[in-house]
């Protein structure tokens, strides 16, 4: 089940909300949000729920054990029991099948690939209770006694399928005691509406558009704008359609008495890749940065080592989103990028004009979703090649033509729409409520725009079957 679908929005929400408010002790309010949640997950495959309730006992079962000894030793081992079956869980599923294929490329063996379904949200939810465990082995949260309560927390639906990723610490008191006021509640809404209107009309549209362009890999005729275009509209339509999810789960989190840190914060806006890196999915960062870079030993040992923890976070940060080397090599890209901004550039980058280093920082992102896009790595080369003009036949480098037939077609169809979509990329709404404040009429005026951000992404979804989340695949 995902938020923007009929089926949720008209038959789920309402239900859950009616149960969840109408009963008013935290306790009866915990189950029905569990058993909302693990019938949110089960949805479509319900065997699925059966690995995220085994990987949340272990870690339940082996946080106990070692807040119940004093022996480091039996801590560690406590802890790494834990985490090995998590991750355990993690790496068969979404990597074993990736290895064995490398493995037999590598050796030239014949061996049959297997064929392995990736449950959705495992990255998310398996992040999510390693960060309980490491974070009661650190003293930074308090053992959980109740496993009722701490399956709320891993598989809570709002941020289960595609995050945001939520650390432990920071929701712990709300699993036992939370509360919904009438400005949460209002404030929750309209952030789910916004983050609707954004996945339904904003990222679709533009996923809509991208299927239009000519593609690498598909025996399309490339060409030196469509290459650009069609790499612009899928840099959108991932903003859009991560970032709405965000939204909404923010926002349902709101609603429901939970308090979620922002996932994302204008990250095109940014004036280099390090700040993109602070700007963009928040929560995965923040997780890399607390659990594997600090613990690596981040940038107290000399440039030398923190070049190589750099390189490695990187590199897993490439591997989590997909066992796939176009996701490596993507992690590497930018790896490579933030140590050249760390160790080459951070004298020059404060004395470059701002318009500058936002062009470049803007064109470096866009070059990285190409790689992130394409799954086959010679397809990436193709496209990264026609971005310059070039295309190879027969072997050979050709020029590849300025325009093509389906960039022109989009281009009839859909004008100025990417531009315009654009807009909102960037952090214009906080500058004109800074500007403008807000009054009472600036108060109805949004409540009117929420009812027609609504109406708009109902009418759409009722009319339209596009309706793909990228991130549902990491």
């Amino acid at each position: 089940m995902v938020f923007s679908s009929l089926t949720f929005l008209l038959l789920f929400l309402p239900t859950l909300l009616f149960f969840y408010f109408i009963v008013k002790s935290d306790r009866w309010r915990n189950g029905v949000l569990l058993c909302a949640s693990l019938l949110f997950y089960g949805w479509g495959e319900p065997v699925w729920i059966l690995a995220m309730i085994f990987s949340t006992a272990v870690n339940y079962y082996c946080a106990i054990l070692l807040d119940r000894t004093d022996s480091p030793g039996a801590r560690k081992g406590f802890l790494t029991l834990g985490a090995a079956i998590s991750l355990g869980f993690l790496f068969y599923f979404k990597y074993a099948a990736f290895t064995v294929a490398t493995v037999a490329g590598l050796f030239r063996l014949k061996v049959a690939v297997p064929e392995i379904r990736l449950p959705i949200g495992i990255s998310f939810y398996t992040f999510q209770v390693l960060t309980y465990t490491v974070d009661v082995y650190r003293g930074k949260a308090r053992v959980q006694r109740s496993f009722a309560r701490l399956l709320l927390y891993v598989s809570c639906f709002p941020q289960l399928i595609a995050g945001p990723i939520v650390q432990y610490s920071d929701v712990m008191d709300r699993l036992g005691h939370r509360r919904t006021t009438v400005s949460g509640f209002i404030e929750g809404f309209r952030r789910f509406v916004r983050g609707l209107f954004k996945k339904v009309i904003l990222a679709n549209i533009s996923g809509l558009m991208l299927e239009r362009t000519a593609l690498a890999g598909t025996g399309a005729e490339l060409s030196l704008l469509g290459a650009w275009v069609s790499a612009f509209l899928y840099t959108l339509q991932i903003y859009y359609d991560f970032s709405a999810y965000s939204d909404m789960a923010i926002g349902m989190g709101r609603i429901l008495g939970f308090s979620y840190k922002e996932n994302f914060d204008h990250p095109y806006a940014s004036l280099s890749v390090t700040e993109f890196w602070r700007r963009w999915h928040i929560s995965l960062g923040s997780f890399f940065r607390d659990y594997v870079y600090f613990p690596l030993g981040g940038n107290r040992r000399g440039a030398a080592r923190t070049a190589l923890n750099l390189m490695i976070v990187w590199m897993l940060t490439g591997l989590w989103h997909g066992a796939s080397w176009n996701f490596v090599v993507w992690g590497l890209y930018y790896g490579v990028l933030l140590l050249i901004e760390r160790f080459v550039l951070a004298g020059v980058l404060p004395k470059t004009p701002k318009a500058v280093r936002w062009l470049l920082t803007f064109l470096l992102v866009v070059v990285g979703w190409v790689i992130f896009y394409y799954t086959d790595l010679s397809a990436v080369k193709q496209h990264l090649l026609a971005m310059i003009g070039l295309g190879v036949r027969g072997g050979a480098l050709r020029r590849l033509p300025l325009v093509d037939r389906k960039l022109l077609d989009v281009l009839r169809i859909y004008t100025v729409l990417p531009l315009l979509f654009f807009i909102p990329t960037l952090p214009v709404r906080p500058a004109l409520e800074a500007r403008l404040g807000r009054t009472r009429l600036s108060e109805a005026a949004v409540n009117t725009a929420t009812a027609a951000l609504l109406a708009v992404s109902v009418v759409f979804l009722i009319g339209q079957s596009y309706n793909p989340f990228i991130y549902f695949r990491f």
